[in-house]
């Protein structure tokens, strides 16, 4: 497929520019239950398997005489019908994995081979910003960076909440500056000159922190909107991030986290709880980022570590295999991209769906059709693509 082009040649704040693109990537942790977000309501089969957590027919948000979306997932549903909603049905990776850690670790690193420590986003901000001009070309918002951002020499800064964020904000003028001084000190003794790569890696992030609490300072100052988020953590996050996009001080990748999609037992109400949440916060982001003229080089993609089994456990469901991601935002094709795995017992993996589409292929799609860059470097290997899942800038 070939490459769209994005943004602008010139630089813009901080080596970036307002109209490159901008990736969000939002995490479900603990393997959402795809078959009851994506809901094959017309196949008989659901109804054989999910005799417990099944979602009725009347209550499913028909997409077609197939598909349709969890109640709870209303305000998405609003947005796919507008066009702005990929769904990439039966996603996953050869030989799955039921451990949510390596499952989870699979997708941070994009191989399901051997253990590794370098993130798949990492790669991605040190191709966007090589001679790391900007520390905050990637920044996650929630506790600790997730290690699909990490990679040894390359910047990522970590955002628990974003008002106050910083080292030091209680004191203030000279007692700051010194303390500061302090602090880089202690993360770069002047003794370790020739310290191994590791003690200066941990130097250098101590540096970078203190340059991106800096810059993401300014963030919300210079923010107004009439959007009301929630109190939530992930209303929040989003809300932090809109902050820091609208500020335009160069971000080109954010990352935000919901847990608690392990719903081994009360299936029905966590989950309608949680795509509830989901789906409310993320129809607020983009509502926000519109409200600002700064949706149209945002998009959003939503993922889990895994799916869940095709048959029920009498209260909820247990770790399975193929789930489904979604891509959401202005310069998306909304639609379906891949066919959904099937429910005949014939076709199953051990009792899972069985996985259709590599997860590496999304990765490839966004990496080559949005953001314009070699995907095979990145993500270990070539994928196939989705052919046509981004409009071109500006349309």
């Amino acid at each position: 497929m070939a490459s769209e082009t994005n943004g602008t040649n010139g630089n813009g704040k901080n080596g970036g520019s307002s109209t490159d693109p901008v990736l969000v990537v939002v995490q479900l942790s603990g393997g959402n239950d795809f078959m009851n977000t994506v809901i094959p309501y017309g196949d008989p089969f659901y109804y054989d398997f999910r005799k417990t957590v099944g979602v009725k027919e009347e209550n499913v948000l028909k997409i077609d005489n197939n598909f349709g979306l969890h109640p709870s997932l209303g305000p998405i549903k609003t947005m796919y019908d507008a066009g702005d909603v990929a769904i990439v049905s039966g996603i996953g990776y050869p030989v799955p994995d039921r451990s949510h850690f390596r499952s989870m670790d699979i997708w941070h690193t994009a191989e399901p081979s051997t253990v590794i420590a370098e993130g798949w986003l990492g790669r991605v901000i040190r191709e966007l910003d090589p001679s790391q001009q900007n520390v905050c070309t990637g920044v996650s918002f929630g506790q600790g960076l997730p290690r699909a951002m990490y990679l040894m020499g390359t910047p990522a800064i970590s955002v628990a909440q974003l008002e106050g964020y910083g080292l030091l904000t209680s004191i203030a003028g000279e007692r700051q500056r010194k303390a500061l001084n302090a602090f880089q000190r202690m993360y770069v003794p002047e003794e370790i000159d020739e310290a191994s790569m590791v003690l200066n890696h941990i130097g250098q992030t101590g540096i970078d922190a203190m340059t991106g609490a800096e810059m993401l300072a300014v963030a919300p100052e210079r923010y107004k909107s009439t959007i009301e988020y929630g109190d939530d953590a992930l209303s929040q996050s989003l809300k932090g991030i809109a902050q820091v996009h609208t500020a335009d001080i160069g971000t080109r990748v954010f990352y935000a986290q919901l847990p608690g999609f392990d719903t081994h037992g009360a299936q029905i109400a966590t989950q309608a709880g949680l795509l509830s949440n989901l789906a409310i916060s993320i129809s607020d982001f983009f509502d926000d980022l519109r409200e600002h003229s700064a949706s149209d080089n945002v998009i959003m993609m939503v993922f889990t570590e895994f799916g869940r089994r095709v048959r029920d456990n009498g209260n909820g469901t247990d770790h399975g295999s193929a789930g489904g991601a979604f891509l959401i935002g202005d310069r998306v094709k909304g639609g379906f991209y891949a066919e959904y795995p099937s429910l005949d017992p014939a076709n199953h993996l051990s009792g899972d769906l069985h996985f259709n589409n590599d997860f590496r292929s999304l990765y490839s799609t966004i990496l080559d059709g949005y953001f314009g860059i070699a995907p095979e470097p990145i993500v270990n290997g070539k994928f196939e693509q989705f052919n046509g899942m981004f409009e071109s800038a500006g349309v």
